[in-house]
């Protein structure tokens, strides 16, 4: 990654869950808006562990069964979410499974940032806490966009 991508205001921002550990997605995003996030530039991918026959969804979901042997998926929302070239991508799972770490390597994101219990060549910025504790990572998220000059 070049600095000069990494110089620019975030707008849009992507959000990678894993829905085992965390089902607080909505007050996880209407935090990001609050912060001046535009509510259209903010994009979720909820990762289950199961998903059962005729479950609905709110948001763009998948599970382990959406990978092929080769690390690739059929699922097109996440093959969508992916190719996106976010400013900002937020990993939001402190567990480390396969389709979560193979989809955060994939992604487009210029910028990503996650929990330190995860393989730390993921992300570009670590936060050490869990993901319970959704507001203690976004107020360090937010904290540290505002010196680097990215909110």
């Amino acid at each position: 990654m070049k600095i000069s991508e990494t110089e620019s205001k975030v707008k849009t921002v992507g959000i990678l869950f894993d829905e085992t550990y965390f089902n607080e997605k909505e007050a996880l995003v209407e935090s990001l808006i609050s912060y001046g996030i535009q509510a259209d530039k903010v994009f979720t991918l909820v990762y289950k562990d199961i998903i059962k026959k005729n479950e609905t969804f709110d948001y763009p979901t998948f599970s382990h069964k959406d990978m092929s042997w080769k690390a690739t998926f059929e699922n097109s929302d996440v093959k969508e979410f992916v190719s996106q070239r976010f400013d900002l991508l937020i990993n939001y799972y402190d567990m480390p499974k396969s389709p979560l770490l193979v989809a955060s390597n994939q992604s487009k994101a210029l910028f990503k940032v996650g929990f330190a219990s995860i393989d730390k060549k993921l992300n570009h910025f670590i936060i050490n806490t869990t993901a319970e504790k959704h507001e203690v990572f976004l107020s360090e998220l937010v904290k540290y966009l505002k010196i680097l000059n990215k909110l």
